[in-house]
């Protein structure tokens, strides 16, 4: 079964917490980020449609993470003097603390349904 155009496959890491209500705070469950980069985000990935290369898993929070903010030095190759003078800009272009924009439904997949690697068999 193929999704609809209407639908898109992302792949979230298993202890991501689960989406909150628009508005709740944000608390890193990251379906936007991984179904879309963000203004930003589409300037560093160079993309307008799948997950944002700027997107950081931690296993510290166990939540996803802007890497712009949590670590410029990797997901930006800007100078450490533009890093410091963009932080307070990034954060408001990302609308970070600001609450819940994303209005996607997740769903699981169905009980049975293959991912590619399963599909593949073992090894």
């Amino acid at each position: 079964m193929r999704p609809s155009d209407s639908q898109q496959i992302i792949h979230i890491h298993p202890r991501a917490p689960a989406k909150p209500a628009v508005g709740a705070i944000c608390n890193g469950c990251g379906i936007c980020c991984l179904s879309e980069p963000c203004p930003i985000g589409m300037l560093i990935s160079r993309k307008r449609q799948g997950q944002c290369q700027a997107l950081r898993w931690s296993d510290a929070s166990g939540r996803y993470v802007c890497g712009l903010l949590a670590e410029p030095e990797s997901a930006a190759s800007w100078r450490r003097s533009l890093q410091a003078w963009l932080r307070p800009l990034l954060r408001r272009w990302i609308a970070a603390g600001q609450g819940c924009d994303c209005e996607l439904l997740p769903q699981s997949p169905s009980s049975g349904q293959a991912t590619s690697r399963e599909a593949q068999g073992p090894g």
